[in-house]
């Protein structure tokens, strides 16, 4: 046995959180892609009424069929093929072509196939091939596995919204104390945001290409100028298409490569989630670290190796980390593959193989900030006391009171009377006794509590839909 360990944590340390992902988007995946693209073209091929390729029989269809459902023994002899040679083939060093001979494999093994085996990858560029695998690829990890996690996060923060809505905690902008606003309205301002760019994410369709070498079907006109072909390689996405709520969508002006440009629109998009989830990331850091967010303790569960008191905010630290990572290569991935010299270079190549890497990297935050919010509980003491500790959080109130009812200068006689970190009801009334306000505008100034100023934002969380 060779002597292998493996090189990523995503196979190794989160390989079993990651298994929905690798049921979609794993190695096996794209070859169980390239192998559907080959047999679907295959069977649409017979049906153009092509010379010498009647339309396939009931039994051929259902071998063919067979075929795209892989054993690990195909998968094996798919990778000798390709790395070291199979039977009396050599190494291809070519996954594609892999795939050809591999089918060609089977098809020799039917008594009527056999004799067929000339139209496997007719006329098409293993570009056609792999541009429709990754698309499936992507549309699959999307579909499958990432739009339902998020939109259970998406549940989650609603619920905890709606829960929070009028618990009031002190908002900071620049890092300093400033007015109030409630637990529940923060968290819908994530659920907003998130919200919108998931509707977003579900409309997006990740291109492919099949059209030949360079884009122009040059050997299928050359040898049947009069088969449609543009409807040909419609037809067959259409049936790939079959049961799929995000489907693939077929470019019709290409080289040898699609643009990508639809990948790059995806990338960014789950770039734009993955942000708005950084932040609220960093932010249930600094609730937790302030004491506003309890975490629950899970017996047996370790936060220290060294101090048995700490209960780490692992999960949104995670999530951060996963994020930044992903980030980073769903922005490489958006630059890079729309950019191919000329007709087309292998730089991509090697690039593309690492969607799923990006999507896992993903999906490992996802899970971990849908963990941390179990984990949650919002201390509306705490952050009551935070409030009550900064009553000089309600200038904004009094200098908008005073300038309502005509004092000049309101904001400037504010500043100096709360520009202070002793600010007490003292001096307060020392300062209301100079002014000559009425009892009334006075009274309204004495009674204003900054738990109660909070404007409407629990009505801003029973909005949000």
């Amino acid at each position: 046995m060779e002597n292998f360990d493996f090189l990523s944590p995503l196979d190794a340390r989160y390989k079993n959180v990651l298994l929905p992902l690798s049921k979609y988007c794993g190695q096996n995946c794209l070859t169980k892609n390239r192998i559907k693209a080959e047999t679907e073209y295959f069977i649409l091929l017979s049906s153009l009424g092509l010379p010498d390729f009647p339309l396939l029989n009931k039994t051929e269809f259902a071998y063919i069929k067979d075929l795209q459902n892989l054993t690990q023994t195909d998968f094996d002899i798919i990778n000798e093929i390709e790395n070291k040679g199979y039977k009396n083939i050599p190494a291809t060093k070519h996954d594609v072509k892999a795939i050809e001979y591999f089918l060609k494999i089977k098809f020799e093994k039917h008594k009527t196939l056999k004799n067929k085996t000339n139209w496997l990858h007719f006329a098409i560029t293993s570009e056609d091939i792999n541009s429709i695998a990754y698309a499936l690829i992507l549309a699959d990890g999307l579909e499958k596995v990432l739009i339902p996690v998020l939109e259970n996060l998406l549940k989650d923060l609603k619920t905890l919204a709606r829960k929070e809505e009028k618990n009031p905690m002190l908002a900071r902008t620049h890092g300093q104390a400033a007015i109030p606003t409630t637990f529940g309205k923060e968290i819908a301002v994530f659920y907003s945001r998130l919200k919108k760019q998931i509707t977003d994410l579900k409309t997006l369709k990740p291109t492919c290409k099949f059209n030949g070498a360079v884009g122009n079907f040059n050997a299928h006109y050359s040898v049947f100028p009069s088969i449609n072909w543009q409807k040909a390689a419609q037809n067959l996405i259409k049936k790939l298409n079959e049961n799929r709520k995000i489907k693939i969508k077929l470019s019709s002006v290409t080289t040898q490569i699609d643009n990508y440009d639809s990948f790059a629109e995806i990338f960014d998009n789950l770039a734009r989630i993955n942000n708005i989830l950084l932040d609220l990331a960093q932010d249930f850091w600094r609730y937790i670290s302030d004491g506003w967010l309890k975490q629950k303790i899970v017996k047996g569960e370790i936060g220290s190796s060294t101090m048995p008191q700490k209960v780490n905010p692992v999960y949104f630290e995670n999530a951060e980390g996963n994020l930044g990572l992903a980030n980073a290569i769903l922005k490489f991935l958006s630059a890079k593959l729309p950019i191919s010299r000329l007709q087309r270079d292998l730089s991509g190549s090697t690039v593309i193989r690492n969607i799923p890497v990006a999507l896992a990297h993903s999906l490992l935050a996802y899970q971990n900030l849908v963990k941390g919010l179990k984990r949650i509980i919002f201390d509306r003491k705490k952050a009551l006391e935070v409030l009550k500790e900064n009553p000089q959080i309600l200038a904004e109130y009094f200098q908008t009171l005073l300038r309502a009812n005509g004092v000049n200068n309101a904001y400037e006689i504010i500043k100096n009377l709360t520009r202070t970190y002793n600010f007490s009801d003292k001096e307060l009334n020392n300062f209301l006794a100079k002014q000559n306000l009425n009892n009334n505008l006075k009274n309204k100034i004495k009674q204003a509590k900054v738990e109660e100023y909070i404007g409407i934002a629990p009505l801003l969380v029973k909005e949000i839909k």
